[in-house]
């Protein structure tokens, strides 16, 4: 065991091998320490590897692996046993005698695991350098298809915890609700590395270690993520690394030193870090005039700051009674930006810059509609049922518009157009955390009473942040109301990408409209609804028909019972 935990850390030929490290190094020292595989002709034996196990790897590449890990084996007769992890997807060698045949694929996540994981899995970690045991590295995960960061929200563990498979462990804030995640394996929790209300943690960085034996729930207790980095980053290394590292300076100082100085004397490009230019942007600072500290006389954060503090000192009594009074003219505050609220200005900015919207407004009398919800929620109060809203109802007829002129109900992709066959409806549901977009799913099938009631409790959940991510994905189509609750006579909504339509409903109001007579005038309540298209996949015959059918359905809401 030993011997072989000293082969990975020290060999450099087999650190050159690729994707060698990638694996749990813990079963890897273990499985080679066994002698399970006996040699006759080790470059034969390695070539018969390549044959047996290069399938996602092209065949040079196989190849050239090969070579290095034959290099290795003046090293150690053990580094060639070593060379089989080189292959990915490669399977277990069965020996019997000389002969070597094809075996079932090998147990554990020694080959299969680098295969399948995704930023968040856990991850087994070995490192004999910082003599941490093997652990289980649980990263922050994925919980939807544009979550590129999450928040932790609180632990349900503490350290120390005993945890199974499918316990809670905490709640994590996503771009869009607050989603539960589970533990995947047995073990005690050792450590947890971002605790209550850590926010912006990266989708698999590190946020917990958990550990099988609960004897070594002590040994975590100063861990930090990148105490578990291993060989790779040990700076005890052999003899020719160390000649490489300083050769190098000599070179590469002399001409690339210069560089900074005489791009300032010639006025071209000034070097600095990405860092240090924003934040001389956001100072008003010009780079010209600051001297780099950094590698190749590069500029720094630390030479921005250092040279904000200086003219700090510098400015005059004068100048600085200038400053304080404008700053004292200029009253904000300056609020955070939530998941949910950089999630939706990005898909919306997304949706004006690359869909070609257009829009169609049509003004629908509403005087039967609301006599037939008049009569509903007489019936509903009488058996106990909530009272359906003008929202429902809207919700319904949008969705039988749907069903009757599909090509509404459709996604734009670069080589198709996707016609959906399931009617879902997103709401939009304004919230202190921001907007969210619950889904009604199969709206035209569903009948009203089943509609209002799904729409209190999803409305519910939203305020609440406690929506999951099927109460929000799978939308073909989305209704936003502004009329109802705001008063708002008519606007014009962005759609909701992949989605290819969102229709925007204004309030009723009531006009003066002509009569049978001449001189006959009689009153009557419009809503005045825009249906906002992607023209790459609604023309606007299609989007005017399918407002026709629409209106059709809310002067004669009898028909959407039928």
């Amino acid at each position: 065991m030993s011997y072989a935990s000293h082969i990975f850390r020290h060999s450099k030929q087999i650190k050159s091998v690729p994707g060698l490290l990638r694996y749990d190094h813990t079963l890897l020292v273990r499985w080679l320490s066994s002698a399970a595989l006996p040699f006759t002709n080790s470059r034969e034996y390695i070539v018969k590897l390549g044959q047996l196990g290069c399938v996602p790897l092209e065949r040079d590449r196989a190849r050239s692996s090969c070579t290095s890990t034959l290099n290795c084996y003046n090293h150690s007769k053990s580094a060639i046993n070593q060379s089989m992890v080189t292959f990915v997807g490669i399977k277990h060698i069965k020996s019997t005698g000389t002969n070597l045949k094809l075996g079932s694929q090998l147990v554990g996540p020694v080959l299969s695991r680098g295969l399948s994981r995704s930023p968040g899995q856990n991850r087994r970690s070995f490192s004999s350098g910082s003599g941490l045991p093997p652990h289980q590295e649980i990263g922050m995960p994925s919980l939807s298809p544009t979550m590129t960061e999450g928040n932790i929200a609180r632990w349900l563990k503490k350290e120390g915890d005993q945890v199974s498979t499918g316990d809670v462990l905490c709640e994590v804030e996503t771009d869009k609700a607050t989603v539960e995640m589970e533990c995947m394996e047995d073990g005690y929790l050792a450590k947890i590395v971002h605790g209550d209300g850590a926010k912006e943690i990266k989708v698999g960085e590190v946020i917990a270690v958990t550990v099988e034996d609960e004897g070594d729930i002590s040994k975590f207790k100063d861990y930090r993520p990148s105490d578990a980095a291993g060989p790779p980053k040990d700076s005890s290394v052999s003899a020719p690394p160390k000649e490489d590292v300083v050769e190098k300076p000599k070179s590469s100082p002399k001409p690339e030193s210069s560089k900074p100085s005489e791009a300032r004397e010639n006025g071209g490009r000034i070097f600095a870090s990405p860092l240090a230019r924003k934040l001389a942007e956001e100072n008003n600072v010009s780079l010209s005039s600051i001297k780099g500290t950094g590698p190749d006389g590069n500029i720094v954060k630390a030479d921005i700051e250092d040279y904000m503090s200086s003219r700090g000192k510098e400015v005059s009594p004068a100048s600085s009674k200038v400053d304080k009074t404008e700053v004292s003219a200029l009253d904000y505050a300056d609020i955070p930006l939530s998941q949910i609220r950089k999630v939706t200005a990005s898909r919306l900015l997304l949706s004006k810059q690359t869909i070609p919207h257009y829009y169609l407004t049509v003004d629908t009398c509403v005087d039967k509609l609301m006599e037939l919800r008049e009569q509903l929620n007489s019936l509903q109060e009488a058996s106990g049922g909530k009272r359906i809203s003008v929202n429902d109802l809207v919700i319904k007829a949008a969705a039988l518009a749907l069903r009757k002129v599909p090509q509404c109900n459709s996604s734009w992709t670069n080589d198709y157009i996707r016609q959906y066959h399931n009617v879902n409806i997103n709401v939009a549901v304004q919230t202190d955390n921001g907007l969210f977009v619950p889904v009604i799913r199969d709206a035209d099938k569903k009948g009203l009473s089943k509609i209002s009631e799904e729409v209190k409790v999803l409305a519910q959940k939203a305020k609440e942040n406690n929506l999951k991510p099927e109460d929000y994905e799978g939308g073909t189509f989305t209704v936003s109301n502004l009329g109802g609750p705001f008063g708002v006579e008519q606007f014009c909504a962005i759609i909701n990408p992949p989605q290819a339509g969102i229709l925007a409903v204004g309030s009723a109001k009531k006009r003066v409209v002509p009569g049978a007579g001449m001189d006959d005038y009689v009153f009557a309540s419009f809503m005045a609804v825009t249906l906002s298209c992607d023209h790459r996949v609604i023309d606007g015959a299609i989007g005017a028909e399918w407002l026709k059918a629409f209106k059709g359905f809310i002067e004669n809401p009898d028909t959407m019972l039928l």
